[in-house]
């Protein structure tokens, strides 16, 4: 049985690098449950060198094994051990773009990178797809898109992108961002649409629609991705997107101690509780059967049994098993924060 080191990437984020080694090893437990076939074993850690490896054990590895592990969040080098040296092992990730797509923008309250990928893969590995990480393009919504972190990383792995944002500055600053990235990239694009939506003479929302592929050859061979950004309420989401047409909702709720979420019948409220009964139904709605939603929130402000409760409401079958109950990690003094995934019945 061939023994396995992985390099744990620098973080940025003191605390984050602190929870990543934790995090790290039940997200790759999840990966070999979900994507190898469970040939992922005796995880453990070692420090070599004065670094943190997190040390598995794999059973016959594949170059698409080694592609899908290439996507591990906070994986940095891989390396097969032999006595006591390590051998490098090449591996691929899905990127097709520069990773500066997901780094440049510096804003206060942008969610770490490192756990947007994290809450997008393990989201990706309960849905009905999970062995087609490397082959399909998802179609990912996230339906509190902010600034587009999670949207960026969804490009990044050649997915699809859909969001939606109430703060219209949020969407804005987003625009502005990612039509001056793609140009100055040179990234083939086309603008499809960029400006308000109306319905019988009313402005409902304000929309922008981008095609993109990373080469001009894709591009022209119409092998592009969408990136589809809707400034609206979240509740509201049915109203810009086809039912059961995504195949992953991916989420990072309002933490409820700087940043507030609106509901339908509340307002402003820092209860993600209510915005999970509120919007919970409607993003569920526009789910493929197979699909799965996966949330991060603050458990100071709701516990893991409330928000497991509001996604069992909106008919989803939310995922209970030891690795995923092992993402509960510390933001800062006041942000305790966990991960719910579900999925929608096939």
């Amino acid at each position: 049985m061939t023994r396995y080191g992985l390099l744990i990437l620098p973080a940025t984020n003191r605390v984050y690098a602190r929870a990543a080694v934790d995090l790290t090893q039940a997200e790759l437990e999840i990966f070999g449950r979900s994507a190898l076939d469970g040939r992922i074993g005796e995880l453990d850690t070692a420090v070599v060198g004065g670094a943190s490896y997190i040390t598995f054990t794999g059973d016959g590895l594949t170059e698409r094994d080694l592609a899908v592990l290439g996507n591990l969040s906070a994986g940095y080098a891989l390396f097969e051990i032999v006595g006591e040296l390590l051998r490098p092992i090449e591996w691929s990730r899905l990127d097709r773009y520069d990773d500066d797509l997901l780094t440049i923008q510096k804003y206060p309250g942008k969610t770490n990178e490192q756990f947007t990928k994290l809450l997008l893969n393990v989201t990706l590995l309960a849905s009905d797809w999970a062995t087609e990480m490397t082959s399909r393009r998802f179609r990912v919504l996230d339906p509190l898109c902010g600034r587009g972190t999670t949207l960026n990383q969804a490009l990044m792995y050649g997915f699809d992108a859909a969001g939606i944002e109430r703060d219209q500055k949020d969407v804005e600053a987003y625009r502005a961002f990612i039509t001056t990235w793609l140009k100055q990239k040179r990234v083939k694009h086309r603008v499809l649409e960029s400006g308000p939506v109306r319905r019988e003479r009313k402005v409902v929302g304000r929309r922008v629609r981008i095609e993109l592929a990373p080469t001009r050859e894709e591009h022209k061979a119409g092998q592009t991705q969408l990136l589809d950004v809707v400034n609206a309420d979240t509740a509201r989401s049915a109203e810009f997107f086809r039912p059961q047409t995504v195949d992953l909702v991916v989420a990072d709720a309002p933490y409820g101690v700087q940043h507030g979420s609106r509901t339908t019948g509340q307002g402003v409220t820092r209860d993600p509780l209510a915005l999970l009964a509120d919007a919970a139904p409607v993003w569920a709605g526009l789910l493929r059967p197979g699909g799965a939603l996966g949330v991060s929130w603050n458990t100071h402000v709701a516990s893991r049994d409330d928000a497991a409760a509001a996604l069992a409401d909106a008919g989803l079958t939310v995922v209970d098993e030891e690795p995923y109950r092992a993402l509960r990690h510390r933001v800062d003094q006041s942000i305790m924060r966990d991960v719910l995934v579900a999925r929608k019945p096939a």
